[in-house]
C-alpha cells in the first residue's frame, strides 16, 4: 500500500496550511477587534445619552452620581481620566468623560472637592500625623459648606482624592480594618503599623502588654512600632492610662475624641472607659481578627 505525503511536497503542503491558519486567525482577530470597537462606540453613545438625560441628577444626587461612576467603570471607562483625541487642533488631550458629556460642572466639582480635601488634611496633620478617616474628612467638609450646598458623601471624597494622583505619592487612600483612610504624607504603613492601627480603630487604644499577649510580639517589637507611630503623629500617649498595670496607653487622636463624647453622654450610667470601649470580649475578638490578617 502506497503512502502519500512523504517528501518535500508534504512540507510544502504543511507550510501552506500553516499560512492559511495564520491568515484565518489574523482575520478573526481583526473582525473581533472591529466588533469590540463598535460595541464600545455604542456604549459611549448610550452613556452620553444617559448622562445628558440625567445630568441634573448626576450633579445634585450623590447616590446617583456614584452609580453613574460605577456604570462607567463596568465598561472600562474612567469618567475622571483625560483621553487622547484629535479634536481641538490635532492630537491634543481631551477632557474627562464628565467634562465632555456634562460640561465642566461635574468635573470641576471633583477638582474643587480635591482642593478642600487637601485643605482639611493639611489643617489636621499635626493632630493625626497625616492619616485621616474618609468619613471624618467628609464630615468636616460638609460642616464648612453653606446651607443648601450639594451633599458630599464618602464616594465623592474618594474620587476627589483620585484626581490628586498627578501630585505623586503624597495623597492616597488605604484601608485599615473596615475603614477607608486618606494618607496625606508620602509614607507607606508597614504590616506591624497596620495591625496596631486596626486594633486602635476598634478598641480606641492599645498598650504594650495588649500587643504582647494578643499578637505574641516581644516587647521590643511592640515598643518599636508604637514609638514609630508616635513619632509620625498617628498615636498619642496617655501616661495616666492603666493604673493597675502601670503602663501607658497609646490612643488614636480620633478615637480619643469619640470616647470623650461617648463618656460624657453615658456619664450617668457609670460605665467607665472600658464600658464605653467594649471590655475584654471585644478585646479578644478584635485581636483575633487582627491576627488573622497581619500575623
Amino acid at each position: 500500500m502506497s503512502r502519500k505525503g512523504v517528501g518535500l511536497a508534504a512540507f510544502d503542503r504543511s507550510r501552506i496550511t500553516s499560512a492559511q491558519y495564520a491568515s484565518h486567525g489574523s482575520h478573526l482577530r481583526s473582525t473581533n477587534a472591529a466588533a469590540l470597537e463598535t460595541q464600545l462606540s455604542v456604549f459611549r453613545s448610550l452613556l452620553q445619552q444617559f448622562a445628558t438625560t440625567h445630568a441634573k441628577d448626576i450633579r445634585s444626587n450623590p447616590t446617583f452620581r456614584a452609580e453613574f461612576a460605577r456604570m462607567c467603570n463596568a465598561i472600562g471607562v474612567d469618567p475622571l481620566a483625560s483621553s487622547s483625541g484629535e479634536g481641538g487642533g490635532g492630537g491634543g488631550v481631551v477632557g474627562s468623560i464628565w467634562s465632555q458629556l456634562l460640561g465642566r460642572t461635574v468635573n470641576d466639582f471633583y477638582f474643587e472637592l480635591a482642593v478642600r480635601v487637601v485643605e482639611v488634611c493639611g489643617a489636621t496633620r499635626n493632630e493625626n500625623g497625616g492619616l485621616m478617616a474618609v468619613k471624618e474628612v467628609c464630615e468636616r467638609i460638609m460642616r464648612g459648606r453653606a446651607e443648601g450646598s450639594q451633599e458630599i458623601v464618602e464616594d465623592d471624597v474618594l474620587r476627589a482624592v483620585a484626581t490628586l494622583k498627578p501630585l505623586g505619592s503624597s495623597y492616597a487612600t488605604l484601608k485599615v480594618g473596615s475603614k477607608q483612610y486618606i494618607r496625606s504624607v508620602p509614607k507607606e504603613l508597614n504590616t506591624d503599623q497596620a495591625a496596631v492601627l486596626e486594633a486602635v480603630q476598634v478598641m480606641g487604644y492599645v498598650t504594650v502588654s495588649m500587643l504582647r499577649d494578643n499578637l505574641n510580639w516581644h516587647r521590643a517589637r511592640a515598643q518599636t512600632v508604637l514609638d514609630d507611630l508616635i513619632a509620625e503623629g498617628l498615636l498619642w500617649i496617655d501616661k495616666d492610662g492603666d493604673q493597675r498595670k502601670r503602663e501607658w496607653e497609646y490612643w488614636s487622636p480620633g478615637a480619643m475624641m469619640n470616647v470623650v463624647v461617648e463618656m460624657q453622654g453615658g456619664a450617668n450610667a457609670g460605665g467607665g472607659m472600658m464600658g464605653v470601649i467594649g471590655g475584654d470580649a471585644v478585646l479578644s475578638d478584635t485581636f483575633d481578627k487582627v491576627s488573622e490578617r497581619h500575623v
